[in-house]
């Protein structure tokens, strides 16, 4: 997923003028009399006034922001207007540290502005601005308007209207209707003073104080209080990001499940990294939920079992070894065989042409022998330098670990990182012609990107492939919150001709043996319901075992308050034939002190 920066506590870090309209100024300012905050920001989410000048705007100053690259001041007007798409609430970007208090009645003159977080080509929304600020102080003490609730009775369960194909599928030029749509009812609030109360936590803390709660409890709940991401119509609209104005050092580390109790109010902002965010002059107070992280069942004697584990970006220097292996040898049970997505080479994201990743794998199988597990074997193959993505440096690829004392590997040699393994038949069976090996590396569909590892395995005679996958990652896709709706996910272009090519090669192996055990297993980068998913299914050569679970255990990441799925295991007909069992094991993607952002999966099954 796309990566995150500290510059996220800044909330506006931007960027573009929204429209032709917005590089229009005045040559005299409007009317004091005639402007008010309402005006200002107008019944679309553009506003009329955009690259004009205006003077005297009265406010109660609800919020100061004195720290990051946007500071300035949230002004709402005590006397609203009768029309729900009209704000009441408006950001005054000061650029150094405001003058004024909350409380304080005051008047602004400046130019009014649409900035884009991140700028935009991002997709984002913009947020209306009154820039360049000339302040003037009326009074002093006054009361701070009222916030206004948001709740489930107020959001409403429509996610965003269509986008106007006409302006290029952007939702920006119409009319708000806050009564029909979550996003337009954010929007309505926009600089607003709002509060929401006894709010449960959807993500947990992230290294940048931010969290997300839904104020929908009851929205495609999770098993262990997340809110699922089930389809491209379930956005979930009571998602919404929380920050604080106060020092970072002071919020709350919340995980999944936890509760803010009480009040949590501030005014509604919106920024690069998740959109709507209430920034809180008052934060509740946590209550844990004692979320714990689980353990997946024992292997039997004749049973297989297989994992797949992102372990983000490991490598020789990280101080997680001892996490991860512990993790993999109680939480997981020692699985038989492991996949590991993001093994980093021997120096990590020093780019000198280091492409082994000796040091990385056994530092691992060590830890996991002192945390009381096997000692695995390990097999793959390294990348070209620089040609496989990830960190710049990093060289990462995937990894197989196998309990040498319960499955044995078959070894052909032939494979390397430019050579694309092929299916052969041998007495009536299917073998590959090296093992391990690539899937085609030199297509146009790996460019810059893992390409699959493939391994024979045979386990009490009989014989198991397994293809680990890291599939390109959903970075570029448009914003759910952005203003295009709905959005492009350009990623999946690249993702799609992956899974056609992983497709394929599953058939060649069933073309040669219809009952072959068949595991495609990884960070597919993408959803049960995905395209992806159903490209890798294709005609039922695949399937993915994850949908075995119910629809609110399904879920093996969590980002801007959706609990989702990106780590899959697809299994063939025979080992879907089979009284498989399948786990999704929560030990990262709910917790705030995560080792990695990807929960690890396991299938079980007898071969």
């Amino acid at each position: 997923m796309p990566s995150r920066s500290t510059a996220r506590l800044a909330a506006l870090t931007v960027a573009a003028v929204c429209s032709a309209a917005s590089a229009v100024v005045l040559t005299s300012p409007a009317h004091a009399d005639s402007v008010r905050i309402h005006d200002i920001q107008g019944t679309t989410r553009l506003s009329p006034y955009a690259g004009q000048k205006v003077a005297d705007v009265p406010g109660i100053v609800t919020a100061t922001r004195t720290y990051g690259s946007s500071k300035g001041f949230w002004l709402q007007d005590p006397t609203p207007d009768d029309d729900p798409a009209t704000s009441e609430g408006i950001f005054v970007f000061t650029s150094s540290t405001p003058k004024v208090a909350v409380g304080d009645a005051v008047t602004v003159s400046g130019t009014v502005s649409e900035y884009v977080p991140g700028g935009a080509a991002t997709g984002n929304q913009s947020l209306t601005e009154i820039s360049k600020p000339t302040v003037t102080t009326v009074s002093t003490g006054n009361t701070v308007p009222a916030p206004v609730v948001v709740d489930a009775n107020s959001v409403p369960d429509r996610y965003t209207p269509q986008g106007d194909s006409a302006d290029g599928g952007s939702i920006n030029n119409l009319p708000l209707r806050p009564d029909t749509y979550a996003l337009d009812y954010y929007e309505s609030l926009e600089g607003m003073n709002v509060q929401v109360k006894d709010v449960r936590v959807v993500t947990a803390t992230d290294p940048y104080a931010e969290l997300w709660v839904t104020v929908k409890p009851d929205e495609h709940r999770a098993a262990r209080g997340g809110t699922v991401y089930g389809s491209y119509d379930s956005q979930n609209t009571g998602r919404l990001q929380i920050q604080s104005l106060g020092a970072t050092a002071d919020f709350p580390t919340a995980d999944v499940g936890d509760t803010l109790t009480g009040t949590t109010t501030g005014p509604l902002d919106f920024n690069q990294y998740g959109g709507y965010t209430l920034v809180a002059g008052r934060l509740g107070t946590l209550k844990s939920g004692g979320l714990q992280r689980e353990t997946t069942e024992k292997q039997s004697d004749k049973q297989l079992a297989v994992a797949t584990y992102n372990v983000e970006n490991l490598d020789p220097s990280d101080h997680t070894f001892d996490q991860h292996a512990a993790a993999i040898v109680h939480n997981l049970q020692s699985p038989d065989i492991v996949s590991l997505e993001e093994i980093q080479d021997d120096n990590g994201a020093t780019d000198d042409g280091t492409v082994d990743a000796s040091v990385t794998v056994n530092k691992l199988i060590d830890a996991i022998v002192a945390a009381g597990g096997p000692r695995y074997d390990w097999r793959a193959i390294d990348p070209v330098n620089d040609q496989d993505g990830g960190e710049p440096g990093g060289n990462i690829r995937q990894v197989f670990l196998f309990n040498p004392e319960r499955v044995s590997f078959v070894d052909r040699a032939g494979g390397d990182s430019t050579t694309a393994v092929g299916v052969t038949k041998v007495h009536g069976k299917a073998e590959l012609t090296a093992s391990p090996g690539r899937i085609d590396p030199a297509d146009a569909a790996w460019q810059n990107s893992r390409k699959p590892l493939v391994g024979q395995f045979v386990f009490r005679g009989k014989t198991v492939f397994v293809i680990a996958n890291h599939l390109v990652s959903k970075g570029g896709d448009q914003p759910l919150t952005g203003q295009y709706q709905p959005v492009t996910r350009s990623s999946e272009n690249q993702r799609h001709a992956q899974a056609v090519e992983v497709n394929a090669f599953v058939k060649d192996i069933l073309k040669v043996q219809k009952n072959a055990n068949v595991l495609a297993v990884g960070d597919m980068n993408d959803f049960e319901f995905s395209g992806t998913a159903q490209i890798l299914e294709g005609d039922g050569e695949l399937w993915s075992a994850i949908k075995s679970l119910p629809a609110n255990e399904r879920y093996t990441y969590d980002y801007q308050g959706n609990a989702q799925v990106l780590d899959q295991i697809l299994i063939s007909p025979a080992v879907r034939r089979d009284d498989f069992a399948y786990d999704s094991v929560h030990i990262n993607s709910e917790f705030h002190d995560q080792i990695s952002d990807h929960d690890p999966q396991v299938l079980r099954f007898r071969p």
